[in-house]
């Protein structure tokens, strides 16, 4: 296992390395830079600026500039904030998205994994189409359509919740976030859950299990529940990693300073470096989760830990 492991995590090398690329290719490729907005300067500031951040370097000597500063655990300094280092910026805003992400996880898995279950041992009766009907849904309506009508009525015409992230204490500002992240997680994972626990009820060993005498209950509990995970577990790699780093939807509409908001102020503002963190900390949590995923597979299924 423990070679596997080393296996994989040397294999991501080529892969953070093109990520690195493309992501440094794209923030330079797009127009403006990241001093236009502000007044006016006389050209030698400008120039003096430009040599300060090495922007007048060629594109090939500041990418391998920015490569040996990874190197050394550099992410390199803010354009947009002044005097503030990448990696304190993201070091600042990720407990934020943290505490949003892993509260929409639990209650997305809890919820979702129910569901998902029960439709599956009552398939083709109300209920099981009643959860299909409804995950359909989650998953048809974007998530900048439900965050505002979440807004909208819990906050603006109840009253009960804050509409943003400074308008309550911390316990009443977290759920509109967390409720808005977790359900379309909810439905992803009702259908995913309900799929395979289908299949899996009907295998062999299943009805083996039935034939000797066993309640669904153990059947499910005992037999059924760790091959059925296996999906679920596919798509929980990324799909963790996209919670956990903040939707940048959610983060904006209830102006909450996660990562997500953070990654739409660097792009706006043309902070390379702010963007270029950004990117980097998400393709290397979604390897490890994937990686995670894997090992996982063999905890759940013997016979994958086997070969």
């Amino acid at each position: 296992m423990l070679r596997y492991a080393l296996l994989r995590i040397f294999g991501a090398i080529p892969t953070m390395l093109l990520v690195i690329a493309l992501a440094f290719l794209m923030v330079h490729a797009a127009p403006g830079g990241p001093f236009d907005a502000a007044r006016v300067l006389p050209p030698e500031i400008e120039k003096n600026i430009a040599a300060a951040y090495h922007l007048d370097e060629s594109l090939p000597r500041q990418f391998l500039r920015y490569l040996n500063g990874l190197l050394h655990g550099d992410l390199g300094p803010s354009y947009r904030y002044r005097g503030q280092n990448v990696s304190k910026l993201i070091g600042d805003a990720l407990p934020v998205s943290l505490q949003i992400g892993v509260l929409a996880l639990i209650i997305a898995n809890v919820a979702g994994i129910a569901a998902g279950i029960a439709a599956a041992l009552r398939k083709n009766t109300f209920l099981d189409r009643l959860v299909t009907g409804v995950a359909m849904a989650g998953i048809s309506v974007p998530v900048f359509v439900v965050a505002p009508l979440m807004v909208l009525i819990f906050a603006v015409y109840l009253g009960w919740l804050p509409a943003s992230w400074t308008g309550g204490t911390a316990i009443t500002r977290l759920i509109l976030p967390v409720m808005a992240l977790a359900l379309p997680q909810i439905a992803y994972i009702a259908r995913l859950m309900r799929a395979s626990m289908i299949d899996t009820l009907n295998s062999e060993y299943v009805r083996t299990a039935r034939a000797q005498g066993l309640k669904t209950r153990s059947i499910v509990r005992y037999h059924a529940l760790k091959p059925a995970m296996l999906p679920l577990l596919s798509y929980m790699g990324p799909a963790t990693a996209g919670v956990l780093t903040g939707s940048v939807v959610i983060e904006q509409v209830f102006s909450i300073p996660g990562i997500g908001q953070s990654f739409i102020n660097g792009a706006l503002s043309r902070d390379y470096t702010l963007v270029m963190g950004i990117v980097i900390f998400y393709a290397a949590l979604v390897i490890l989760l994937n990686l995670v995923v894997d090992l996982l597979y063999g905890v759940l299924d013997p016979r994958i830990r086997t070969r």
